[in-house]
């Protein structure tokens, strides 16, 4: 019964955006710029995240759309149909990290289970972008700045981050391993440099502009890797 039910909902996604595409009269094939979309929570945003930095990054030849909601998770996001305008965008690739709000205390309109739950709405996000062509690439979580009492980061994230690794590698896509790149980042610098990233001085999650830059750039690197054909479109 279990798999027949993720069949008819995976049939109902393929369905819903084979309309969504067939609603939107721009195509690729028109545009000049390569777009990339962004997907995810408030880390991804162009406020407290690292979006903004991230596009600024890119030439003219690229232009960056995020539709990062603050607040949501894999699953709010799907059943909120945040979603829709990025596909409606046609974007050639779509970077998507959640995670932050998938975990208990959030709620069960937004908590997931990692080994579940969470895989199965970013094999959601995946297919339905494949679906209009765009090349999905997943991002695990950035850290929360949490350290511990030997001075290095609490990770607070890692079976979500798994997850998603293991996703990438079991549906062959490209994978941004963020949250390892910073956790090596924050431990490196130390606590004092790391709180002074925080959007405000006890926010341990979200980044101020120094912070989302320093984040962006490592999304970069690891974007060289996962996806080499982007590189050259770096300032």
């Amino acid at each position: 019964m279990k798999k027949i039910l993720i069949f008819f909902l995976m049939l109902i996604v393929v369905i819903n955006v084979n309309a969504i595409a067939k609603k939107s009269t721009t195509t690729n094939t028109c545009q000049e710029k390569i777009i990339i979309a962004l997907i995810g929570d408030s880390t991804v945003t162009d406020d407290v995240g690292w979006g903004k930095s991230f596009a600024k990054r890119f030439n003219d030849k690229v232009k960056v759309l995020n539709f990062s909601i603050k607040g949501s998770s894999s699953k709010s996001f799907y059943d909120k149909k945040f979603y829709i305008p990025a596909l409606k965008a046609k974007p050639d690739y779509v970077l998507i990290q959640f995670g932050h709000n998938d975990q208990p205390g959030k709620g069960p309109d937004r908590e997931t289970d990692p080994s579940t739950t969470y895989s199965y709405y970013l094999f959601l996000y995946v297919k339905m972008f494949q679906e209009i062509g765009a090349k999905p690439i997943l991002v695990s979580s950035v850290t929360r700045r949490t350290f511990g009492k030997n001075g290095k980061i609490s990770p607070s994230l890692l079976p979500w981050a798994n997850a998603v690794r293991r996703l990438a590698t079991e549906i062959k896509v490209p994978f941004i391993d963020l949250h390892t790149a910073s956790i090596n980042f924050h431990n490196k610098i130390g606590e004092k440099a790391s709180m002074k990233l925080n959007a405000e001085p006890k926010d341990k999650t979200h980044l101020n502009q120094k912070g989302a830059d320093a984040i962006a750039n490592l999304v970069v690197e690891e974007l060289k890797k996962a996806e080499p054909s982007l590189a050259k479109y770096l300032k």
